[in-house]
Parts: C-alpha cells; structure tokens; sequence
C-alpha cells in the first residue's frame, strides 16, 4: 500500500508542475483533466501526509521513552504514543478507503427517471414528492436540472418522470438512489384514514456520450404525434411529441415536453443513449464472473431499498440498516447523511472484497 502511496504522491507533484506550465495553461481541455486528477489526488496525498507527520511524532515518542529516566516524562510520552497510535490506525484506514478504486462514471452527469410502482394515484403522488425531493438535493448541490420527459397525473403526481441532473459527482452521488422506494402513509383520498402503502421505482443511469454509443440513423424509427396533456387535452395543434424506437432493442422513448419537435428529438435521444449505454454495461459486467454485487452498489430495481413512514416520521435505508426520525428534511432534499453513509458502506463493502481477493492470492 505504502509503494502506490509513494507512486501517488509523486504523480501529485508532476501534475502540479504540469498545471503551471504556459502550454498546459493554454490548453483548457488537458489543464481541466490534470487538475480533477490533482483534486481527486489531493485527498489521498493529504491524508497520507498526516499519516507521516503522525508516525514522525509517535518515532519522537518511542525515543523519549527509550532515552529518558525522568518518571513524569515517560508517563506523559506514554499517554501521547497511545494517542498516536489511535490516530494512525485511523488515517490508515482513511487512507485504505481512499485507494479502493473509483468507479469512472462517477464524476458524469445522471438521467434520473421516477416511475409509479403499485398504489394508483398514490404511488403517482409518491412519485411526485421523489422527485421534488431530488430536484431540492440538486440545488443543495448546486446541480442543474433539465426535464427531458414526464407524464403526469391530473392530481399532483407522475406516472413517469425523466430528468438529466449535471454537476460536480453527480452519477457518484445518484446512483445510490436506484431501486424501489416505498412509502406508508394515509392518502389524501383515503376516507377511513387507513395507512396504505404505495412505491415508486427510481432509475439512474450515468450520462452516456456520443463517443460511448454510436447510432445508427437506420436503426431508429422516429414518429411525431401531437401531444396531449391529462385527460387528453391538447397542449398544442402542431406534430411536435417524438416517439423514437431502437428497432436492435425494441427500446422506445418518448418525449412531449417541449413545443418544438427538434428539442423533443434531442432529448429522446440523451435518454435512448444512456439506455443503450447502461444496457452496454449490463451485458459487459455479466461477463465479468468476479463482479462484486454489494447490497449499496446494486442497480437491482426489484429490490426494496428504502421506506418512509409518515405516521412514524421515519425514513429507513435496508441496504445499510439506518433509521432516522427526520421524515420532514429528508423529502425537503436533505439527504446528505444518508448519502454519506451509503457512500462509506460501499466502499467498505469494496475494501473487503480487495482484501479476501488479496488473500486468495497470497494462499496460491
């Protein structure tokens, strides 16, 4: 671990000779790339600093206590090694975490797409208060939100929402959203005042690019229509709604939200492409036997992955087993310490996989 450390730090100070040199400077393609590699480098090369400055205090301690008679002296070198070494085992494991290797989709930006599971109406308001939850996250994020396609309910809700969210992590940070989200609570429509429980499914997939899928014009069978709002009421009298199917695939995309026809094929596209794209990744880690499965990292839709109770004001993640009581901050977008938590999770659950993958090795 230490050799890489060292590999690391040294790749530190060659970027950071690189960024100040005038043909990087002028080049703002390659100096933005050299400087998201110095910024994810930084945390790592820091914490290792502090691991050093601590191991150099705890050596200054050692030696204390090997070359000192005085009894005071010795009793408080003694007090500082324990803290020392506490403090060591905890930025190695700092550091442990850091080095578990990055998913490269995690700095893209996301498409998010909300669907109604079971429950009617209320699974469609359901779905509704999801995405306000995630468009008030974004702007906690400072994000932008772009809505690509959406097919609401007459009362509030969607049956399907689609969006692109981009910004700085944002797949890294969505993608733990991914499954189905299940909510208890008395509908508004509900007379006896029963509970009922309702859910919503929540897909993210990672922004996929022009040069990760090529489409083939001959692939696809476009149609326009006029689109409708709820209840079939005409938006508008003009052919501009877009139906594109991928003829390979069967996969179908509809888009209606904009007036015009070339805006609405634009964003069918971006969200046919990263269908295509998370399909291409699907297949390409079915063939991988050693593809780690976490219960944080999987993008299973089948699974149940969190719960909120409005009569408990509870929220409960059952990937990570983590219950809070801020019911109210957690739908106005405040998801930060679940987020966090879930990050610290797969990486842990990442850590271990590369220590039981290193110790078969070492067996052989």
């Amino acid at each position: 671990m230490f050799e890489r450390l060292e590999k690391i730090v040294e790749r530190y100070r060659e970027i950071q000779r690189s960024l100040g040199d005038a043909d990087v400077v002028k080049n703002p393609r390659l100096y933005s790339e050299l400087a998201k590699e110095s910024n994810d480098l930084g945390q790592v090369v820091e914490t290792y600093r502090s691991y050093m400055r601590t191991k150099e205090e705890l050596d200054g301690g050692l030696q204390i206590l090997d070359e000192s008679d005085d009894a005071e002296l010795r009793e408080m070198a003694l007090q500082e090694i324990e803290n020392l070494k506490t403090r060591m085992a905890q930025l190695e494991e700092t550091l442990k975490l850091q080095l578990v290797p990055r998913d490269p989709r995690d700095s893209r930006n996301a498409v998010v797409e909300i669907r109604a599971g079971t429950g009617g109406e209320e699974a469609g308001l359901f779905a509704g208060d999801l995405f306000r939850m995630y468009q008030k996250f974004a702007e906690a994020n400072s994000w932008t939100l772009e809505l690509l396609s959406s097919n609401p309910q007459g009362i509030g809700g969607f049956r399907e929402i689609i969006f692109l969210l981009s910004g700085k992590e944002v797949y890294g940070r969505m993608k733990y959203e991914a499954g189905v989200h299940r909510v208890q609570r008395v509908p508004v429509t509900e007379a006896s005042g029963r509970i009922h429980t309702s859910a919503a499914s929540v897909a993210v997939l990672p922004e996929a690019q022009e040069i990760d899928i090529k489409i083939d014009a001959n692939d696809l069978r476009i149609d326009v229509y006029r689109s409708s709002g709820p209840g079939g009421q005409s938006v508008n009298t003009t052919d501009s709604a877009v139906r594109i199917t991928h003829i390979p695939t069967g996969m179908v995309v509809t888009c209606q939200d904009e007036k015009s026809q070339h805006k609405n094929r634009a964003k069918a596209l971006k969200v046919l492409r990263a269908r295509l794209y998370e399909k291409m990744l699907h297949e390409e880690q079915a063939k991988l036997t050693a593809e780690r499965r976490s219960m944080v990292s999987t993008g299973d839709r089948s699974a149940k992955i969190r719960t909120y109770n409005y009569p408990q004001g509870r929220v409960t993640d059952h990937r990570i087993g983590l219950t809070l009581y801020r019911l109210e901050e957690i739908l106005q977008g405040d998801l930060e310490e679940i987020n966090e938590q879930l990050v610290t999770a797969d990486r842990a659950e990442k850590l271990k996989s590369m220590d039981e993958h290193g110790k078969k090795v070492e067996a052989r």
